[in-house]
């Protein structure tokens, strides 16, 4: 097995696009042209211009264009124009899968050394820095891991960026790069296939990048977890042949806010063939990545220790199979949470939840105090916000629009869903005292709301990544795979900790 990913070196220089010596020069051009243009065409001895004129090239978002630099004085050989869209629609995000759609370009064509202009001055220099660096990390990805040859693709070893006042920003470029490259981390997990990503293994996996981050780790057995009665992690692990784990991370500064422990719990089905009631076979092999909540988790704290983010965190990561062993639960079981809660199984498939029910619960025993959790958890969301959006549930909502600004200055899209009261009334039980799904209508709702039972009205949100978790089809900036999905959005939570913790979240 190879390397599934690369972190490059990434530098600021002050020096000027004619100064920068790369294998590749990657210049934005906006469709509607701007005065910059005019340097950039002069050094192609006119080839922007005619491109644009013959229609060949219009700037529009992610389109490539390479030609020669066939002026003496510049001592870039090469230049890549990738289109940047309309001026007035620039962000940051843009920018990020610019530079992506750049760094993929390059590797495809082994060219290892990149020089970046970020194009409009609309965004802060610190801002262009940092997401320009996340974007030419998360380009060096190889989700073919396991081929044994993969001569298409080659590596980027250093990428510069070309900004005149971006000196000072260098802590910027760090932010990227860690944030890029524990995205990477969080997809190389998901793209593990189950035979290799066991419960055990991942446990194991975790600690060893926890220890490289300097966080304290605790890795709970199977004796350990039904010593605290964890009886819904349980029960969803009866069925398979591998014992599940609890890992728990912490991050503890000594500088850190007072008063606040911001806990991360994320699903860690390592796979998941429905239990008893099964899955359809077609496309089970995708359940590989039912653990991408709890490979946010742990890599985000991982991040956050390493960027030395002055908040106590933690990640509390549950990690089993669901399989349809001999001693699977069963439609009609009642199964007993850690905190005395019960519940009666209508679908086996439905057991994210189960899971996330017992660690919510460790997580307040551990001092939580403001929560979000992550998980592929229904395919009722992919319904409703299809493959480009997470789904944001959670109470108060002042505590969901702090999560819902971190994502979006991630680059994470998300939108946040209803979590009414009434709809509790959909998983109802007769005999416990409550089910584990209210079927289809609601889907997404009722599985949030089966998780807010297990917050004890701590601020919280729940975060479905059910469609966001796996690109189904590839885009210019990200390759048909695993995303890394919630990794920078709980990074930027966290390192946004200043201004919320200032916040009344009893609204």
């Amino acid at each position: 097995m190879r390397s599934a990913f690369q972190t490059p070196d990434v530098a600021i220089t002050a020096r000027r696009p004619d100064e920068l010596e790369a294998d590749l020069l990657v210049v934005p051009i906006f469709e509607n042209a701007s005065a910059d243009d005019a340097t950039i065409d002069e050094a192609c001895g006119g080839a922007l211009a005619r491109a644009r004129a013959s229609g060949e090239f219009r700037g529009t978002l992610f389109d490539a264009f390479l030609t020669p630099i066939t002026a003496e004085s510049w001592k870039a050989s090469r230049v890549l124009l990738v289109g940047a869209g309309r001026t007035e629609e620039w962000n940051a995000e843009r920018l990020r899968r610019l530079a992506t759609t750049a760094g993929l370009f390059a590797r495809q064509r082994h060219i290892a050394r990149l020089a970046v202009l970020p194009g409009s001055s609309k965004l802060e220099t610190a801002v262009a820095a940092q997401v320009v660096a996340e974007g030419v990390c998360l380009a060096n990805f190889d989700g073919g891991s396991y081929k044994t040859s993969n001569d298409r693709w080659g590596w980027l070893d250093r990428v510069e960026i070309s900004l005149p006042d971006g000196l000072k920003t260098q802590a910027a470029v760090e932010r990227g790069r860690v944030l890029g490259e524990f995205t990477n981390h969080a997809r190389a997990f998901s793209n593990e296939p189950g035979n290799a990503l066991t419960p055990r293994v991942f446990a194991e996996r975790a600690e060893a990048i926890a220890r490289a981050a300097g966080l304290s780790i605790d890795v709970l057995d199977e004796q350990q977890i039904a010593t605290l009665k964890m009886g819904l992690l349980l029960g969803v692990a009866r069925g398979s042949q591998e014992p599940p784990r609890l890992v728990v991370l912490k991050h503890e500064p000594k500088n850190a806010l007072p008063g606040v422990m911001l806990a991360f719990v994320g699903k860690g089905i390592t796979f998941d063939t429905g239990g008893i009631s099964i899955k359809p076979a077609l496309d089970m092999d995708r359940m590989k990545d039912d653990m991408s909540g709890g490979a946010a988790a742990i890599c985000a704290l991982a991040a956050i220790a390493r960027l030395n983010v002055p908040v106590r965190c933690m990640a509390v990561v549950p990690m089993t199979e669901n399989m349809p062993g001999g001693r699977a639960m069963k439609p009609g079981d009642i199964l007993t949470s850690a905190e005395g809660k019960t519940v009666e199984i209508l679908n086996t498939d439905a057991e994210g939840r189960l899971i996330l029910g017992d660690a919510l619960w460790y997580a307040r025993e551990l001092g939580a105090t403001h929560l979000v959790d992550l998980a592929t958890l229904t395919g009722a969301c992919v319904v409703a916000l299809g493959k480009t959006t997470t789904g944001l549930f959670g109470t108060p909502t002042a505590w969901v629009e702090q999560v819902l600004r971190a994502s979006d200055r991630a680059g994470d899209r998300s939108w946040p869903m209803p979590t009414f009261d009434d709809y509790k009334e959909l998983f109802k039980s007769e005999i416990a005292d409550f089910s584990n799904t209210g079927g289809r209508p609601a889907g997404s709702i009722t599985a949030a709301l089966f998780l807010k039972e297990f917050t004890g009205n701590l601020p919280w949100v729940h975060m479905d990544i059910a469609g966001t978790a796996w690109a189904e089809d590839a885009k210019p900036y990200q390759p048909k795979g695993a995303t890394g999905v919630g990794v920078r959005t709980l990074v930027e939570l966290a390192l946004d900790a200043g201004t919320w913790v200032k916040l009344d979240l009893r609204r």
